[in-house]
């Protein structure tokens, strides 16, 4: 019977063969973000069609590096992406806490009022959205990215949250209760450890939503000092032509801080995704 039952091993070959095609045609944008950012400027059209440049260069990351503004787009980048998650997951959290756990007065108006945040165009509000902005003088700074990254992030992400807490037995709060822990004790020593799943993938998803965001840094940002490097990668093109090999060189630069947070939260953020996310 285990004979029977036993994987042919043309099937088990072929969904190796299929899952290192998908592989392949994932990362392949990312290698030929490599080989340009690697090839010289005189090989890039030349050696356009190859799969690896004649030549190797480091000329366009230490351009880049060191005569570009780009490191300072970049940690203003980490600055704002790194508070945005954080100020994003927080709210969220408690948000979501409060929406799983108590039931008031204008509950599902106050869910339906989120919901419908999320429905608008991004281009039909830029306008008034720019106005409030500029009336509370926070244009050209990096605290008006944070604000509006919040503000857009929170609804999404409080769902996230509701998700994980709707999974939770109340049982357990209430058996910490009883052994004489307030409310906030309880979340705090029992709730929130049973949660880092969901605040991993919270904080995962803002962070990106905030690391590639290029519509409100465009609008509200004219200062280089305050720049972020999604409006960075834009100074590598001028009016008659584009510097591809500082741009690729950027771009694979800007990969850097996204992979190192996702490596550090990556067995929360799949635990999380794969377990509370579809829970609710």
């Amino acid at each position: 019977m285990a004979a029977l039952r036993r994987t042919p091993p043309a099937l088990v070959a072929g969904k190796y063969a299929a899952i290192a095609a998908y592989v392949a045609f994932a990362l392949f944008p990312l290698y030929w973000l490599l080989k340009i950012a690697l090839t010289p400027d005189a090989l890039i059209f030349s050696d356009g069609t190859a799969l690896w440049p004649s030549e190797l260069t480091l000329d366009n990351f230490r351009t880049v590096i060191f005569q570009s503004d780009f490191m300072a787009y970049f940690r203003n980048s980490v600055i704002v992406s790194l508070s945005t998650a954080a100020a994003t997951t927080l709210i969220a959290a408690a948000a979501g806490y409060a929406f799983s756990r108590f039931a008031f007065r204008g509950k599902r108006w106050v869910v339906a009022l989120m919901l419908l945040t999320q429905m608008f165009p991004l281009l039909m509000i830029i306008a008034p959205i720019y106005k409030l902005v500029a009336a509370i003088g926070l244009l050209n700074s990096l605290t008006s990215l944070i604000v509006v990254y919040t503000a857009f992030n929170i609804p999404f992400a409080t769902f996230l949250m509701q998700s994980f807490f709707d999974g939770i037995p109340r049982d357990l709060e209430e058996a910490a209760m009883i052994d004489g822990c307030t409310r906030l004790q309880a979340l705090r020593v029992v709730i929130l450890p049973l949660t880092l799943p969901g605040l991993g993938a919270t904080l995962g998803f803002v962070f990106t939503a905030a690391w590639s965001e290029l519509l409100f840094a465009l609008m509200l940002i004219n200062s280089n000092d305050a720049m972020t490097f999604p409006v960075g990668l834009l100074t590598f093109v001028s009016k008659f032509s584009v510097d591809w090999g500082q741009m690729m060189a950027a771009g694979v630069l800007a990969l850097v801080p996204s992979c190192l947070f996702f490596l550090f939260i990556q067995r929360y953020l799949v635990q999380g995704l794969t377990s509370g996310a579809v829970k609710g």
